[in-house]
């Protein structure tokens, strides 16, 4: 089964009463920490339980050492997921507005965690879903307490001490999934410092999605990082952005396409820029 799946709404809303089914709302936005309970109070998809990308999702910040959105420490999140009901054989929905930005960082949790099937992300989120003409509930979740274990697999993280030994090294790919003013350093609306790690490429993690807000075709998303890749491997790539989460869009996108789960540099731009001896590029 792939990694990386897709279901349509049209598809969840026929198995919404599947048993073993877990549905989370990933909705967040950073500009107000608490628009995504906000939002999931106002209406939620059915059963959907509520994730939330500072206080589920992401670790504590050190100020000056972490970025961001630290990875949560391992055993806190089981906890959470176990609170959500999940088993290591429960299916699970992944969803948020719809960019589908906090939704992959879920799924790339669930996958570091060693949970690699039976996960999906709602194609087009919330949005698809009321085009679609598909009802909100304000009903609770059921409550049930799920024995979900797991356990870290280092192999999909790169510290920055590990990154910047790789910077200059021919064979590695390292994308950046933030827009293009913020990779050429034009604009830094988040971080106090502008620009991007030396010897990366701009993959926009938007890119990701067709118009319609969907992903594109594997065929597309194929020759979208093959363009990216070159002569590379996949094997030798390395995906971050601001601070871990929108790299985690790409990640989910390559594995759409058929490469294989490449490493996450986690703390991302936001932990790099800690460091003032780490190099700092600007422009293309």
């Amino acid at each position: 089964m792939p990694i990386a799946q897709l279901i349509s709404p049209q598809q969840l809303a026929a198995r919404l009463e599947q048993p073993g089914l877990v549905i989370l709302d990933c909705r967040f936005a950073l500009e107000d920490v608490d628009y995504g309970q906000r939002s999931y109070a106002e209406g939620h998809i059915a059963n959907a339980h509520f994730a939330d990308l500072e206080r589920d999702l992401s670790g504590p910040v050190v100020k000056g050492v972490t970025g961001r959105h630290p990875l949560p420490v391992p055993g806190h999140l089981i906890e959470r997921l176990q609170a959500w009901g999940i088993d290591n054989s429960s299916e699970v929905v992944l969803y948020d507005d719809g960019p589908g930005a906090f939704a992959a960082r879920a799924w790339w949790l669930l996958a570091w965690l060693g949970k690699r099937d039976g996960v999906y992300l709602l194609d087009g989120g919330l949005k698809a879903w009321h085009a679609a003409g598909l009802p909100l509930s304000l009903d609770a979740p059921p409550s049930k307490v799920g024995h979900f274990s797991g356990k870290p697999d280092s192999a999909l993280v790169v510290s920055a001490q590990q990154l910047q030994k790789r910077l200059g090294q021919p064979e590695l790919t390292l994308l950046d999934a933030r827009g293009q003013p913020r990779f050429r350093g034009e604009v830094e609306p988040i971080d106090p410092v502008a620009g991007h790690i030396p010897g990366a490429q701009c993959a926009a993690f938007t890119d990701n999605l067709g118009a319609d807000g969907r992903f594109l075709s594997a065929a597309e998303l194929k020759q979208r990082f093959a363009d990216a890749l070159g002569e590379r491997s996949a094997e030798d790539l390395v995906a971050y952005c601001g601070s871990g989460v929108t790299a985690c869009h790409n990640l989910f996108a390559l594995c759409l396409a058929g490469y294989p789960l490449a490493p996450l540099y986690a703390g991302s731009w936001s932990e790099w820029i800690t460091d003032s001896s780490r190099g700092v590029a600007k422009g293309d």
